[in-house]
């Protein structure tokens, strides 16, 4: 398992850029640790990308916690979260419920949060929405790669905050089925592609592996209804 997680944690180098800034130029971009972080959910484990353990952060400046019958998961540093209670195979759809209380809160621009899939053996793919209506799609198996354009799409099915400091929720989707891998937000499907250009060359390994949740840096979000149908 932390062989498992550690070759995970060094393939996640280049995805903060591609997950914070929508594939623009080189940012590093200084996370605010939060204070007394730390996993407090058993069955987790967090994978913190490499640009921000380069700042000296790892996964107790960013907090994951059970609350209100969800999770609260306030981030210093970009990271992904994984459920390592059991590695998915073949078709599954992976959703969960994303609110941010108040939009922009640790943040003066928007920041992505979503689901991920396939996290194994440095592999890794997710889809992740910002509050301003658009979303992005990206992997790493090590090295980034994205599905889709560099920079993040805009699609009307993804909601849209009224401004900073208001409300916005999303419901996100990852599923695989068949000979197909799609992302779906608010029901819709946003992306969809061919499983044979997902897992390919320089792309994953395997759809296979640990579903979690992706998390952008400097973001205070409240994820419920997480869950895995096969």
């Amino acid at each position: 398992m932390h062989k498992i997680l550690c070759s995970t944690l060094l393939a996640l180098a280049p995805v903060m850029l591609y997950a914070q800034q929508g594939g623009s130029a080189p940012h590093e971009e200084k996370a605010t640790p939060i204070q007394n972080g730390g996993i407090f959910v058993p069955g987790w484990k967090a994978t913190v990308d490499a640009g921000a353990i380069k700042q000296g952060q790892s996964e107790k400046d960013s907090s994951f916690k059970a609350e209100a019958g969800g999770f609260h998961i306030m981030t210093g540093p970009a990271l992904t979260y994984w459920d390592t209670k059991k590695s998915l195979k073949g078709d599954y759809t992976v959703s969960a419920t994303f609110t941010e209380a108040q939009y922009m809160n640790r943040n003066d621009h928007p920041h992505p949060y979503g689901i991920a899939i396939a996290g194994e053996s440095g592999n890794g793919l997710y889809c992740a929405a910002y509050g301003n209506g658009t979303f992005i799609v990206r992997g790493f198996s090590p090295d980034a790669f994205q599905m889709g354009g560099r920079r993040p799409e805009a699609n009307d099915a993804i909601h849209k905050a009224a401004g900073p400091g208001q409300p916005v929720t999303q419901t996100i989707a990852m599923q695989v089925k068949g000979d197909k891998v799609s992302c779906m937000v608010n029901g819709t499907t946003v992306a969809s592609y061919n499983k044979t250009d997902v897992v390919a060359d320089g792309k994953l390994k395997s759809t296979d592996g640990f579903a979690g949740i992706r998390m952008a840096h400097n973001t205070d979000v409240m994820v419920k209804d997480f869950k895995i149908t096969k």
